[in-house]
């Protein structure tokens, strides 16, 4: 197969990964950083041009897109696919899974557990907003924020009504949750290839941290995860459409809480902690699902 990573830089140890995995098992990866892919939209024979010339000939797209450039990155990503491309990831499942809030009412409304989420504009609504998520200590979280940044945790209700008010005064949206004190800074990272759960880590923040992303010193082992915990990870991607999914999940008193689904899961940390080869796991489900996946697409064409 001929295999495009959309991916701004080809040094990232996932985008590295992905191909030497496709390499070792006989695929031509090629890296294409997204934002210098421009597109011919026309009826009979969308293209893609790179560098000044056409991308032709690809069977396959792994999509590595950045959260800053999720809108042009989709929009390579989709004219990939109106080539008969099959896409690792769907396009309007990154889109569906970048927003954060949508991502949520989709989720709460196939009945996945979540922590109790509020949202709201008016300032005048902060007391109420508060109140419906448990009070303090509550979390709120910026709706645009990646790796942890703009996620604060308010230990009281003073706080939290200063912290809600500053962001809505620079016009920020924001989601207010319940924080779950007994997950205790933990969470699990289950990775989802197809509708398995192929490998999965605890996540611990480091002292005096609430945040549990390696990005911001967390830690991360070896977990073992419940058939619960499993089973809400996979239905957590299929609701998103995400073929490829890292979904983190917190344990609660009353069961596994969805905190996010993210479309473009890093590799370094999870393969690093289990010693599995993830990305040739993903390669693998590319060889086993693309060529049904084209006829598909071209179908719809």
């Amino acid at each position: 197969m001929k295999i495009a990573v959309l991916s701004r830089n080809p040094r990232l140890y996932s985008t590295r990964r992905l191909m030497e995995a496709g390499e070792q098992r006989g695929h031509q990866v090629v890296v294409i950083d997204t934002l210098r892919a421009y597109m011919n939209i026309a009826s009979h024979k969308p293209q893609i041009h790179y560098r000044g010339r056409p991308l032709e000939g690809f069977d396959a797209v792994i999509p590595r897109i950045g959260a800053s450039v999720t809108f042009y990155g989709c929009a390579v990503l989709r004219q990939f696919e109106m080539m008969g491309v099959f896409p690792l990831n769907e396009s309007v499942a990154i889109s569906r899974s970048r927003d954060k809030l949508r991502s949520l009412q989709l989720l709460s409304r196939k009945g996945i557990g979540l922590p109790v989420t509020g949202f709201a504009h008016s300032p005048d609504d902060i007391p109420d907003l508060i109140e419906m998520v448990g009070g303090a200590p509550l979390v709120i979280k910026l709706l645009e924020g990646t790796q942890g940044i703009g996620v604060v945790l308010c230990e009281t209700q003073k706080a939290a009504e200063s912290v809600i008010e500053a962001f809505m005064g620079m016009e920020q949206n924001i989601m207010v949750q319940e924080y779950i004190q007994e997950a205790g800074g933990a969470d699990i990272r289950c990775f989802v290839v197809g509708e398995r759960v192929i490998a999965s880590m605890k996540r611990q923040a480091k002292p005096g941290e609430f945040r549990s992303n390696l990005h911001r010193g967390g830690t991360a082992s070896l977990v073992k995860i419940t058939p619960e915990e499993r089973s809400t990870a996979i239905r957590a991607a299929k609701i998103m459409g995400l073929s490829v999914a890292g979904v983190d999940i917190l344990r609660s008193n009353h069961g596994p809480l969805v905190m996010e689904v993210n479309s473009s899961p890093g590799l370094e940390g999870i393969e690093t902690t289990t010693g599995k080869d993830v990305a040739g796991m993903i390669i693998e489900y590319l060889e086993k699902n693309a060529e049904h996946g084209l006829t598909r697409t071209r179908g719809k064409g």
